[in-house]
């Protein structure tokens, strides 16, 4: 079982079983999506009127039908033969925090259930072209994040996924057949791994305390991110959270970086250079569950575009960030950090269309 660490939650008892039906019910789901047989797992653990939120250029899809025939049919044409390799898979509640607490989301976004995230790459070959990026004939990976909000049946019995959030790293797919989208990354472009202790498949009951704990170092780390003074990356005082040798997974564009020096100098200093009034939006979800963190907004990061960034020069434009955090803590530091964010839409909103060049 998990929850969040500063919001009051429902039956310990009822909250434990309606997790494992949650748990249950969308790993059977992402079995079988995508795949030749996702139709059928569509109809049995779906809502019709599911909501599915996607990565640009595909955007916002407003039914189960819409996401099998506009995001998931397209994709298995240009990968026939896509297999599914899931490195992290856990669950927690999460109710949407009072104004001032981290994770404060406007009314409109405001929500509160069971959610499920999952973190890993899809594998196949590259046969057919998809979203403008020409097939190679080759084997591709395409790196995932997916958080799926539950809700139990009103029987009682049994449940279904009324909401799906999905960001892949596009960038990278356009990399591995030849196109930069963007300029070189500052930190490495390579398969992203999952969590070094090889134990990011949670499917069975876990402590609720450990999640806990999890929990509260990661909110305490994001609150150290907003004492920076403008001036010195030292002054968030990082060194409080994280271990010595973590690793940042960051996106193809951004790339990966070790240390907390590297994670400073490929990727905090020219992303506060770029958005120094960065601030939160508000979330749709943020949980934890053992070792483990979640969190994601659309957007949860609002800002100016008030220096260059990603090759694009400063926009002045009021940006919001499709984001994707999955953390890991270990004996009280956090140790790994994947990162997936929706960079053509960013860069749409600065001016820049990353897809216009796939155009010519």
């Amino acid at each position: 079982m998990s929850q969040m660490s500063t919001t009051s939650i429902p039956n310990p008892t009822l909250l434990a079983e309606q997790l494992a039906q949650c748990k249950s019910d969308v790993w059977r789901f992402i079995q079988q999506s995508p795949g030749h047989q996702m139709r059928n797992a569509f109809e049995s653990l779906v809502k019709p009127d599911a909501s599915w939120h996607v990565f640009h250029p595909i955007n916002e899809l407003k039914s189960a039908q819409e996401a099998v025939d506009h995001f998931y049919e397209p994709l298995l044409t240009a990968f026939p033969d896509m297999q599914r390799n899931t490195d992290l898979f856990f669950a927690g509640y999460w109710k949407s925090p009072p104004e001032g607490e981290i994770g404060y989301s406007p009314p409109h976004v405001r929500n509160e259930g069971l959610w499920v995230t999952a973190m890993g790459h899809y594998v196949g070959t590259f046969r057919n072209p998809w979203l403008g990026i020409p097939a190679t004939g080759e084997p591709a990976v395409l790196r995932f994040g997916e958080f799926y909000k539950w809700e139990p049946n009103s029987n009682g019995v049994g449940g279904k996924i009324v909401e799906a959030r999905v960001l892949l790293d596009i960038v990278d797919l356009a990399r591995q057949a030849g196109i930069s989208m963007l300029p070189p990354s500052n930190g490495a472009d390579w398969y992203v791994p999952g969590p070094a202790n090889t134990n990011g498949i949670l499917l069975g009951v876990t402590d609720p305390a450990e999640g806990i704990e999890s929990m509260t170092r990661t909110l305490s780390m994001i609150r150290g991110l907003f004492d920076f003074d403008g001036v010195n990356l030292s002054s968030m005082g990082m060194e409080r959270f994280w271990h010595p040798n973590m690793m940042w997974y960051g996106p193809c564009g951004i790339g990966s970086t070790r240390t907390i020096a590297g994670f400073q100098t490929h990727h905090q200093k020219p992303f506060l250079h770029a958005f120094p009034d960065r601030r939160g939006a508000g979330h749709r979800a943020r949980f934890a569950e053992g070792q483990y963190v979640a969190s994601t907004g659309w957007p949860s990061v609002a800002a100016t575009h008030a220096g260059s960034y990603l090759g694009a020069k400063a926009s002045h434009q009021k940006i919001g960030m499709r984001v994707a955090d999955w953390w890991r803590c270990e004996n009280g530091l956090l140790t790994e950090n994947w990162v997936l964010i929706d960079l053509p839409h960013l860069l749409l909103q600065m001016g820049v269309d990353v897809f216009a060049q796939l155009k010519k």
